[in-house]
């Protein structure tokens, strides 16, 4: 059997060329098209940005709007003095309608303060102290000499005021609920209504109160977090500052002490777990015997306070398991990897030489995480200006039945209109911003351009940076004499080289990555729309597709990361740097399989220990276990915050210098597997 036979199609490996010196200098651009197709859709998108910044209004998130579409307590407006969103009647916010439009169908007025105490119009105007007070939670221009039915017919006031409080901007009843179950607003609980001549239930004001809360609980829980970002971010600073500080110690410590700085690695993330479970454990005996802590998750719902969830046995009891599923999967993956962990750990050594000749390559990151930090910011300022260039839209609203409710007005013109005629309790109010002009229209259209360019940049910018570091540790390997033969500045020429002649085969790449990522957002859309169906069949077939394109999304990144690898090194485009990187790896499967991903999961481990060091300290911290910062801890609403903050940030810090190694490591590996006469890495060491 032939040598061509025996490698079939999986195709001919390149020969052993002696004058081959690492990356060629002398190259051509590639997928020039895809190039000019990037450029003109990133021209495309700052045009959209303009649009959108010209358009939009990100009042519209901050503030709350009464019924005319103005913003309540907005600086430089005639509202500044009066920041609080007040409800001519509460009740009405119990209606179904609230669900549809996310809007009550009542009038809403900016006011400077809530109510505090219980009072009608009827008996407002017997007494002035009483009108004045009550004049303030009415519309501008009322005149309180008039009769309470003329007052009330032409929807000037509210009929009656009860004690309320501020609850993101809005007054909404002072509800308490005492022994026994009894809800009370200020002490009471009954009201009589004068001019109805009917009692109102306190218990009602609670239903009024819960349905409105559904337009602002998600605002509420955003304004808490951000109150917390605001006590805490100077600690989330110094914990990521931190993080950064031990990412890099523990990289300079491999450097240096390789072999054994990989098995202080593994010892380390099998205590830092054995210590969570112990923790866990321990909270979990602690709560026995404590009023509620039985409660199970299922019986609690959904909290927006997440704390309450800590209180309980059960959530102790769920992480104690997860972490023991996940220390017994790394002890048995060490066992039965033991010998291949010797021959990753010799690839760690060889890669922390190749980082030691090529130190600028640690600081690369800064720069991908700068460009990242970029694309996002310009993305979500665009989403948000996007999402609030909408006019105000003004709705009918009626309590009863009427034919024209829901229907667009004008305040204007309303009550002139033959609505009032037809339906005299009708209101003309602000229900939500939209519009139909040509721009409105194509809005959604703008929101999708912005998402998936999102995505093609943010891939664009990764593939940048593996392809630069690619560059760089290919000089070290090809260097016959290191470091005399290694380029000055590895990283920069690597740089220069892949913006100046590669940046179409990146766009190429990125753009096919992009749309299976955008896929994957609108089949999730598409989950989330038929959640409430009762089609089993479309539920299977759309989980179906969700699998196989996250599947597919994992195998494009894993092509395109040994494809640019090719690029960096023979300057071909991307689809020949594809086929040429695919076909060496399926003739080096078993190497790819065992080898490479052996090496990823003791750097994975390194990263799991830097974030379980940095996140212990920060939980311990932020929930003032540490009794000599004890009195520095911020008052928080919920720790868990800035917490996962800290952690998260963390992991990205411990996973952009990891990706340096990890990088190097599949670099020299596919250069090792590329030359059929390996003159550099011993042969006997990689089998």
């Amino acid at each position: 059997m032939g040598r061509g036979s025996h490698y079939g199609k999986q195709g001919e490996p390149r020969k052993f060329d002696p004058t081959f010196k690492g990356p060629i200098y002398n190259r051509g651009c590639t997928d020039i098209l895809c190039c000019i197709l990037f450029i003109l859709a990133l021209l495309g998108y700052f045009a959209v940005g303009i649009l959108a910044w010209s358009q939009g209004d990100p009042r519209k998130v901050i503030y709350p709007t009464d019924s005319k579409g103005q913003f309540c307590g907005q600086v430089g407006s005639p509202l500044e003095k009066k920041p609080l969103l007040f409800y001519f009647n509460i009740l009405k916010c119990a209606s179904p309608l609230v669900l549809l439009e996310f809007q009550c169908p009542t009038t809403q007025i900016c006011v400077e303060r809530c109510p505090n105490k219980f009072m009608t119009l009827v008996k407002a105007l017997l007494k002035e102290d009483d009108r004045e007070y009550y004049k303030q939670f009415c519309k501008e221009g009322v005149d309180m000499t008039k009769r309470a039915p003329e007052i009330l017919k032409d929807g000037l006031c509210p009929s009656i005021l009860t004690p309320s409080k501020n609850f993101t901007r809005r007054c909404l009843p002072a509800l308490e609920t005492l022994k026994g179950g009894v809800v009370v607003v200020g002490n009471k609980t009954t009201f009589r209504d004068d001019y109805a001549e009917k009692n109102i239930n306190a218990t009602d004001f609670l239903e009024a109160s819960k349905k409105s809360n559904v337009v602002v609980e998600a605002r509420a829980v955003a304004m808490r977090i951000f109150e917390d970002y605001t006590q805490s971010w100077h600690w989330i600073l110094l914990g990521l500052v931190i993080a950064m500080l031990v990412s890099l110690i523990f990289i300079l410590l491999l450097r240096c002490l390789a072999g054994v700085m990989v098995w202080v690695m593994i010892i380390m993330v099998v205590i830092v777990i054995g210590y969570g479970i112990f923790h866990c454990y321990m909270q979990y005996a602690s709560l026995k015997g404590q009023a509620g802590s039985d409660v199970t998750i299922k019986d609690l719902g959904l909290q927006t306070d997440f704390s309450v969830y800590l209180q309980i046995r059960q959530t102790w009891l769920a992480f104690m398991i997860i972490l023991c599923i996940v220390e017994v999967v790394i002890i048995l993956l060490l066992i039965f990897l033991r010998k291949r962990l010797l021959i990753a750990i010799a690839l760690i050594k060889e890669a922390s030489k190749a980082i030691g000749h090529v130190m600028s390559s640690l600081f690369y990151p800064l720069l991908t995480f700068a460009l990242l930090s970029l694309v996002i910011a310009y993305w979500a300022i665009t989403a948000v200006f996007l999402s609030t260039s909408s006019d105000p839209v003004y709705k009918v609203f009626n309590t009863t039945e009427c034919m024209y409710s829901r229907d667009t007005c004008e305040p204007e013109t309303f009550n002139s209109s033959n609505i009032t005629a037809e339906c005299p309790d009708a209101e003309c109010l602000f229900a939500f911003y939209g519009g139909e002009t040509l721009y409105h229209k194509y809005l959604i259209l703008f929101q999708f351009y912005n998402v998936f360019l999102f995505f093609w940049c943010a891939n664009f910018v990764t593939a940048l940076g593996q392809v630069t570091l690619a560059g760089a540790f290919a000089s070290y390997y090809w260097a016959f004499k290191k470091p005399e033969d290694i380029p000055a500045f590895p990283v920069f020429n690597s740089l220069g080289r892949a913006l100046r002649y590669h940046t179409g085969s990146l766009a190429f790449g990125s753009l096919i990555l992009a749309i299976v990522q955008i896929i994957r957002v609108l089949l999730e859309y598409l989950d989330q729309k038929l959640k409430g169906a009762q089609n089993k069949c479309a539920k299977f077939l759309l989980s179906c597709l969700k699998c196989c394109f996250w599947c597919l999304e994992k195998f494009i990144k894993f092509l395109n990361r040994n494809a640019y690898i090719m690029v960096a090194i023979y300057g071909k485009n991307f689809c020949t740097s594809a086929k040429d990187a695919f076909f060496l790896l399926m003739r080096n499967i078993v190497r790819v399989a065992v080898l490479d991903k052996v090496t990823d999961f003791l750097l994975f481990l390194g990263k799991l220990l830097i974030v379980g060091i940095v996140g212990i300290c920060s939980f311990f911290f932020f929930t003032g276990k540490i009794k000599i910062v004890e009195d520095a801890t911020p008052t928080l609403n919920y720790y868990w915050v800035p917490i996962l903050t800290v952690v998260f940030g963390a992991y990205l810090i411990a996973h952009g210098f990891f990706s340096v190694y990890a990088m190097c490591v599949d670099t020299l590996f596919l250069c090792f597997c590329k030359c059929e006469a390996a003159l550099f890495i011993s042969r006997e060491n990689m089998l």
